[in-house]
């Protein structure tokens, strides 16, 4: 038995053979650094975003389907996939814009598509447009958020540029649709505590994710958090400290939610600190093990939600 919901194994499952999703570069940016809400964006987010792994936004939404659906199809033997609009604020573009971003990305192998976007980028004429292309092409629609942590002052320091309350009307809008949702975490954020880990899987438990996500931090080059590394200043979490964190989030969370991941990872050449010079897997690995030898399981400190107070009184 896995120690938590792993989500190749679910995909498996709900789709029947291997799913792989595929990464989608669009020429977007987010409302934090072009001065909409904030500016500069993220303190720990370089000017190539995330998309590290993925192919230029200027080849095209086909060609980039295209490719990385060979690739994978030939190196992992993949049946389904899942194109992931993901570099960036995927919402975050006029609507017919949208729109037709969401016919290109059509393809007879996939069985939904993922839309990466902020909090504060969710609105019921986006979301009507995603449930007409589902209901059109008989696909699965997931949203995923990036939010980090529920700690409001931490995401004040980092300049996410909202606050607890947009996630939460977030999350709430997308509920009035049969959208899967996923939101991502930073779990070793240097401005939190344990404390805030647990409420932030308390809180995403609550929120009835689908998924989540898990990343550790990582400096890239040229941000301000590079900055306040090189500067001495930032007090950052061991490795050590991070799994436990880890391992403390999971028991927390729902049984219910499945994890996407618990471990990122970003190139060298791009970042000056990144996982503690140490590989991903081995870090994925030493969290399952300490699980498994310890007992542990996702969900297993899952009892504060459906009215804990009045379980006194049942039968």
């Amino acid at each position: 038995m896995e120690v938590y919901q792993k989500y190749s194994t679910y995909l498996k499952e709900k789709y029947g053979d291997k799913v792989y999703k595929i990464p989608i570069n669009l020429p977007v940016t987010c409302p934090n650094r072009d001065g909409n809400v904030a500016s500069g964006g993220c303190i720990y987010c370089g000017d190539v975003g995330t998309g590290y792994e993925m192919r230029k936004a200027t080849e095209g939404i086909t060609t980039q389907m295209v490719h990385n659906i060979e690739k994978i199809k030939k190196k992992y033997k993949a049946k389904y996939f899942i194109p992931y609009l993901q570099n960036f604020s995927n919402t975050y573009m006029p609507l017919e814009l949208f729109k037709e971003v969401l016919e290109k990305v059509v393809h007879e192998d996939i069985v939904g598509i993922s839309v990466s976007t902020r909090p504060d980028c969710i609105n019921k004429s986006y979301l009507e447009a995603l449930w007409q292309w589902s209901q059109k092409y008989q696909k699965d629609i997931c949203i995923e958020l990036g939010l980090q942590t529920v700690n409001y002052h931490t995401l004040q320091t980092i300049n996410r540029g909202h606050s607890l309350a947009e996630y939460l009307d977030a999350m709430m809008q997308i509920h009035s649709y049969p959208f899967a949702t996923c939101t991502h975490v930073i779990v070793d954020l240097p401005w939190d505590d344990m404390k805030d880990v647990i409420e932030t899987a308390k809180c995403l438990s609550a929120m009835r994710n689908t998924y989540v996500k898990l990343h550790a931090l990582y400096i890239v080059k040229g941000t301000p958090l590079a900055r306040a590394y090189e500067k001495g200043i930032l007090n950052l979490v061991s490795l050590e400290e991070y799994k436990q964190r880890v391992i403390t989030f999971l028991r927390y969370l729902s049984p219910d939610i499945v994890v996407q991941r618990i471990i990122g990872r970003a190139p060298e050449e791009h970042t000056l600190y990144a996982n503690w010079n140490t590989s991903w897997w081995k870090i994925h690995d030493d969290i399952v093990k300490e699980m498994e030898d310890n007992g542990y399981r996702q969900g297993d400190l899952c009892h504060y939600l459906n009215g804990r107070a009045l379980r006194k009184f049942e039968k």
